[in-house]
Order: C-alpha cells, then sequence, then structure tokens
C-alpha cells in the first residue's frame, strides 16, 4: 500500500485520540472535584440549581435548596463547585467589597444623557393633546387640498378620529 492511501486513515485516528484523551482529562477533574465537596460549600447542579453542601455520602448528597429545604441529590448531578463570594453574589445578591467590575446602568438613558437634562425628557406616549392637535392639523390639511375642496364633508377622508358611521 500506499502512504498517501494510509495517511486520511492515521490523522483519523490521531484525531480520535485526541479527543478522548480531552474527555477522560474532564472526567477526572469533574470526579476530583467532588471528591472534595465538605458540607458548607456552594454548588451548582447540573439542572442549574444553587444549593449549599449538608452532608456528603459515599455516592449522594444531601443539599440544602433553601432554609430548611433539604434534597438529595447523587454525586454526579454537580455542575460547578463555587468560591463563596461567587456563591453569594448569585444566590443572596451581595457583591464583595473589593469588586473592581464596571458598574452597568440598567438602561441606555443614563449613558446618553448629560447632567442637567433631566428637564428636557421627551414623553413619547400618546396623550390626549397630541390626539386634539393632530385632528385639527389633519383636517386643515384635507380642507387645503384643491381635488377636496368640492367634495362634500361626508366624501372627504377624516384623520380617523372622527366617529365613523
Amino acid at each position: 500500500m500506499n502512504i498517501v492511501t494510509l495517511l486520511p486513515f492515521i490523522v483519523l485516528i490521531g484525531a480520535m485520540f485526541l479527543m478522548t484523551r480531552s474527555a477522560k482529562n474532564k472526567q477526572r477533574q469533574a470526579a476530583q472535584m467532588r471528591d472534595q465537596l465538605q458540607p458548607g460549600t456552594g454548588i451548582r447542579t447540573i439542572g442549574g440549581m444553587y444549593a449549599t453542601v449538608k452532608e456528603v455520602h459515599d455516592d449522594t448528597l444531601l443539599l440544602e435548596v433553601a432554609p430548611g429545604v433539604h434534597a438529595i441529590y447523587a454525586k454526579n448531578s454537580v455542575g460547578a463547585v463555587l468560591d463563596d463570594a461567587e456563591y453569594n453574589r448569585i444566590v443572596h445578591g451581595i457583591e464583595s467589597e473589593h469588586d473592581d467590575a464596571p458598574v452597568v446602568p440598567d438602561d441606555a438613558s443614563s449613558l446618553t444623557e448629560a447632567e442637567g437634562d433631566d428637564d428636557r425628557r421627551v414623553d413619547m406616549t400618546k396623550g390626549d393633546a397630541a390626539d386634539e392637535t393632530g385632528a385639527a392639523g389633519a383636517a386643515d390639511a384635507d380642507a387645503s387640498r384643491p381635488e377636496d375642496a368640492d367634495a362634500k364633508p361626508e366624501d372627504r377622508k377624516g384623520s380617523g378620529n372622527d366617529d365613523a358611521k
């Protein structure tokens, strides 16, 4: 056989070896993480539930999912072990004092307006005053069109605010 014929098979076997090796490494790290669990540790399950470890058994964990609410889970259901600061931030909403992360505003208005622009806000809601001026302006515009000048008032198109009969 020729080396060119064997080259695709060699590449395929090499890729399979590298993929299984990395998968085994991830499994080993996950098993090590689960074996190091201790009571009081904050975790996230593979289902996305945050809980505190209360007891560790051979294959199971007793988790406190809420104050006074306990559940038994398999050790394999642990998705991540969280450090105390991250667990408190996610579950209790407690921010650490030395957090250097930038503060992100809730809305974009604080990014676009200057310090003294609070009194110049534009009301974008549909109000009664806008309806009245819009209807009067539309009626004036209809009357000023030459093609509608000799039409009957009931034949003219209204602004939509007139009562339809």
